[in-house]
């Protein structure tokens, strides 16, 4: 497990989260902060979305191999396999660093547009981003708080009003 990923699990442990949250690990890669949303959120539903296929067949193969039942493993680029309607009361994610700032800049945005009110979208990015990453967050939310920081990463907390 990569530093990113580690320290936005540790910062996901202090956010409070309903046991039956609906939550998304967006860019899932092989699934380890979906499956640990779902384990916090057991009676809940967690979706993990990767564009990559090799990803989502770890994922699912690791949802199986841990016992976890209650997530939804799907191909997707960004948002675009989740129904427009559908809510999250936490969206996750380790943003990849090297897809450029319009791209960080739509998945901030669709993170805003698929929150139910008061849901929290929690990213871990490069310690490099953050100041733009705070930025974006406050563009799109209205709001950025910095969870936690590491030597090399960053983790931001942005809520959508309730």
């Amino acid at each position: 497990m990569d530093e990113g990923t580690r320290l936005l699990l540790d910062a996901l442990a202090a956010i409070p989260l309903a046991d039956d949250a609906t939550c998304l690990d967006l860019g899932c890669g092989y699934g380890a902060i979906g499956l640990t949303l779902a384990r916090l959120a057991p009676h809940g539903e967690t979706w993990m979305v990767d564009r990559d296929f090799v990803a989502i067949d770890y994922a699912r193969a690791n949802a199986e191999g841990n016992r976890i039942t209650n997530v939804r493993v799907l191909a997707s680029n960004g948002f675009d396999a989740i129904p427009a309607a559908q809510r999250f009361d936490l969206v996750a994610s380790n943003l990849p660093a090297k897809v450029g700032n319009e791209m960080l800049t739509l998945l901030i945005a669709d993170a805003h547009a698929h929150l139910a009110p008061g849901g929290a979208l929690a990213v871990v990015t490069l310690s490099a981003m953050r100041r733009f990453i705070e930025r974006t967050c406050v563009e799109v939310f209205g709001n950025a708080e910095k969870l936690k920081q590491g030597r090399q990463h960053t983790v931001t907390l942005a809520r959508r009003a309730g």
